[in-house]
């Protein structure tokens, strides 16, 4: 589809928007405000992960338009109040895309992902307003996921210099905190065992960073890759009669072996 034709479905789209917030309008639409919308723009985020992940692109693209309809929402109700438009939401990002890339709309140069990277993240310093705070807990959406949180965070302060050397290092602050760990559930510390916990957690986080890999999509991958193998093991238990409840360690385990096999 060309520019222009997306541009008129887009108007489409926020047309619809606008009158289904009209008076005479969706009686569901009308009463909805930002904050109302945030369990539904944070599902339909996830939606369009899991398009992604099944490598579906009939649901992406579906998901991809429930997505954009709550950007469509979320402008209708900040224009009703006067405080921007549609129209000021995509021209900021374009404006921002073309400047945070000199090397494409300018006479910069960047021949690496790593130095696109790198001046992104120069721009980005240099748009923030004089005086604007610095504090890496204003610098973090507090509404990210817990290990995309720690991780985004772990970054913001790298920057500042609080880090590790290299993957060695965290890894050698990963076992230190499994011990400390080991203690607490030794000493049936609850607190501490939950504290210690989070101090793992939040060095797997640094781990995923210096190895250059999301924490959060790791975590959902695997979680995919366990129900996967549980679903295998259940279906090879039942084909031969049996329910995994009854199956015995050895038999479970050689079920499961034989799932990571498959998937």
């Amino acid at each position: 589809m060309a520019y222009e034709s997306a541009s008129r479905v887009f108007q489409r789209l926020l047309e619809i928007m606008h009158r289904l917030r009209a008076p005479g309008g969706c009686p569901w639409d009308r009463e909805q405000t930002h904050a109302s919308l945030r369990p539904y723009l944070l599902e339909e985020a996830y939606e369009v992960l899991d398009a992604i992940d099944r490598q579906d692109d009939d649901a992406l693209c579906e998901e991809l338009g429930d997505l954009l309809l709550q950007v469509a929402f979320h402008a209708e109700l900040a224009d009703e109040a006067g405080r921007f438009r549609a129209a000021d939401v995509v021209d900021g990002i374009c404006r921002k895309l073309v400047h945070r890339h000199p090397h494409v709309f300018g006479a910069a140069s960047a021949r690496t992902p790593a130095e696109v990277a790198h001046n992104w993240q120069r721009l980005k310093e240099a748009e923030r307003p004089e005086g604007a705070s610095r504090a890496v807990d204003d610098l973090v959406p507090r509404s990210l996921p817990a290990l995309a949180r720690a991780q985004k965070v772990g970054s913001k302060l790298a920057r500042r210099g609080f880090d590790w050397p290299d993957v060695e290092a965290v890894l050698a602050k990963l076992d230190e905190e499994r011990a400390e760990l080991g203690e607490a559930l030794r000493s049936g510390d609850t607190d501490a065992c939950h504290r210690e916990l989070g101090d793992v957690l939040l060095t797997l986080t640094s781990l995923a960073r210096h190895l250059g890999v999301s924490a959060e999509v790791s975590l959902r991958d695997a979680t995919s890759r366990l129900l996967a193998r549980a679903a295998h093991v259940e279906a090879a238990a039942r084909g031969a009669g049996r329910d995994v409840a009854a199956l015995d360690d050895a038999e479970r385990e050689r079920l499961w072996q034989r799932s990571k096999g498959e998937v």
